[in-house]
């Protein structure tokens, strides 16, 4: 198949690397049902995949109003309007507004979460949500700020980020369980059992009621599906070997050091 994002091949550090799109470009799709996905997650596990807060109505109303242009009319529910914008599109949404605290999560729908869930981060602001990232507070959360006041409406801003996990689910909440197994993933194996986990992010002002929404759209392929792709292939590779300390660190790759070396010797690199 053919790789869909490789941000692999862009930056191997923490960077907030948000660049505008066009916004016909803002959703990107490939999920025939995603209702089909989100919705026994959000009856049977609706405590960590789905929150709002009071007062958040106004600006969910909005968001489902843009999923709507997109994507037609919502069928008319007694759903939240976040969760019935979200259950339209492959994306999470997250709805963020400015508060005491800063820009804070106001409403959220989490069908695919890399290793966290909605008590986490809903009513927390930035600088709360990013505290596991190193050195966030000191590098990024003053420039981010300024990116979130500073959005006008009718611009999207995209970024991607990578990681490496042993499974092919999406909804991935807490990373102990699946990280429990690698130890019976065998080198030969690596290549079809590893996959690189992409987060493709995009931010978006909401004009009417003055929020932010954040979407984050998960794509999952295996390591063997580098091999049809030098280019790339080589890319990861590189960016294996070169992330700094605190970038592995975050993303626990050294867990993975020995069979995604075994991989890449396997190919000759």
């Amino acid at each position: 198949m053919t790789i869909r994002h490789a941000p692999y091949a862009e930056a191997v550090d923490f960077a907030i690397g948000l660049k505008p799109i066009a916004e016909a470009a803002w959703l990107e799709g490939g999920e025939a049902d995603p209702a089909a996905r989100k919705d026994p997650l959000y009856a049977a596990r609706r405590d960590i995949v789905w929150g709002e807060t009071p007062g958040s109505r106004p600006g969910q109303e909005e968001v489902l109003e843009l999923v709507e242009a997109v994507c037609g009319p919502a069928p008319k529910t007694e759903l939240p309007p976040l969760y019935a914008a979200a259950r339209r599109v492959a994306d999470d949404l997250v709805l963020m507004e400015r508060g005491d605290e800063g820009w804070a999560v106001s409403a959220i729908s989490l069908s695919a979460p890399t290793f966290f869930s909605v008590p986490e981060v809903l009513g927390r602001p930035l600088a709360q949500i990013h505290q596991p990232v190193n050195g966030f507070a000191e590098r990024f959360l003053s420039r981010v700020v300024r990116i979130f006041d500073g959005l006008r409406p009718g611009l999207v801003l995209e970024r991607r980020n990578w990681s490496v996990a042993n499974s092919a689910e999406p909804f991935m909440p807490d990373a102990a369980p699946m990280r429990a197994r690698i130890v019976a993933i065998s080198g030969e194996a690596a290549g079809r059992e590893l996959f690189i986990r992409v987060e493709r992010q995009t931010l978006r002002r909401l004009p009417r009621t003055g929020g932010a929404l954040f979407t984050i759209r998960v794509w999952l392929h295996p390591l063997d599906d580098l091999i049809g792709e030098p280019e790339r292939l080589a890319a990861f590779a590189r960016a294996w070997r070169t992330a700094p300390s605190d970038f592995r660190a975050y993303k626990r790759l050294e867990l993975y050091d020995e069979l995604v070396e075994a991989f890449l010797h396997r190919q000759g690199l």
